[in-house]
């Protein structure tokens, strides 16, 4: 077996076993999502896939200087900083721009219904998580929360999502061109693969609560869509950081729909939404894109 595929298992399995060791509190207590542990074990989790670049660079590349690995794994801003900076910024406000897109396009063929008098969903579950009546209206809540997901929220998640990242787009996406021939081939089995991980907790419906544990097999699908679009991020750029942004940004805004829905009906998550098939459908739109000649042209 070669070096490069001993790379490519061990990442693997230090990745998916460690987020299943991570996540088996949710499955021992029997409590599964309503645990107190979830907040907790799906940010421990996030962290797996850098553990499984460690362990390759410890058992496998321990002779390779550091800022060789670090360029190798998209941790520095590629041979043009200006084109990276350039995508960086538009994976910060584009993720943001398709949420709402997607938001309004799920509002108007009548999939989600938003409440913008009330607020109704989000005061409900407010009022759910404290147990007593919003120290604020809902109205300035939800200002304040937009602003700090389209302004603060991309750097603050970036430390969490760089966890991810470094793994995913940084280390195995290059791998898998290599081993594949192909970009987006290497695109979509990373997307599969990126999905797949997520079992621990999307088996229970993480994501998706309406599904149930099809839920994990939803959110492949969206994952190898998102996971297509911040990848070509990686391989245009060189660097991981549009990937970590934009996939920092999606955790800041994706529950955009929670906030303005309506509590008598509220939205239902695989449908509507950045997340949901509207999405899916957005984001196969900017994948076509991508692929298209137009899509070589981009930052060029």
């Amino acid at each position: 077996m070669s070096r490069g595929r001993n790379d490519l298992w061990l990442f693997l399995l230090v990745a998916f076993g460690c987020a299943w060791l991570i996540a088996l509190p949710l499955w021992l207590s029997g409590s599964g999502l309503d645990s107190p542990l979830l907040t907790i074990v799906a940010l421990a989790m996030m962290f797996t896939p850098s553990l499984g670049v460690l362990a390759v660079r410890r058992f496998c590349h321990r002779g390779m200087p550091f800022r060789e690995w670090a360029r190798h794994t998209g941790l520095t801003w590629g041979v043009r900083r200006g084109r990276t900076l350039g995508l960086t910024a538009a994976a910060w406000f584009g993720v943001p721009l398709l949420t709402l897109v997607a938001l309004v396009v799920s509002v108007l063929i009548g999939v989600v219904h938003v409440d913008l008098e009330g607020f109704s969903l989000m005061r409900e579950q407010l009022e759910k998580a404290t147990g007593r009546k919003p120290p604020m209206e809902p109205e300035m809540l939800i200002v304040i929360q937009l602003i700090q997901a389209v302004v603060i929220a991309p750097v603050i998640n970036a430390i969490p999502a760089l966890g991810e990242e470094w793994g995913w787009r940084g280390y195995l996406l290059p791998r898998l061109v290599a081993a594949t021939g192909g970009q987006w081939r290497a695109l979509l089995l990373s997307g599969v693969l990126w999905g797949l991980w997520h079992a621990p907790v999307t088996l229970l419906g993480y994501n998706y609560p309406e599904l149930g544990a099809w839920a994990a097999l939803m959110f492949v699908g969206f994952c190898v869509l998102f996971g297509a679009v911040i990848g070509w991020l990686r391989l245009r750029s060189g660097s991981v950081w549009p990937a970590v942004i934009g996939h920092g940004a999606l955790n800041a805004i994706a529950g955009l729909p929670m906030m303005v829905g309506d509590a008598a009906d509220p939205p239902d998550l695989a449908i509507g939404g950045v997340t949901g098939l509207v999405g899916w459908a957005l984001l196969a739109v900017i994948v076509a894109v991508l692929r298209s000649p137009y899509g070589s042209r981009l930052s060029a």
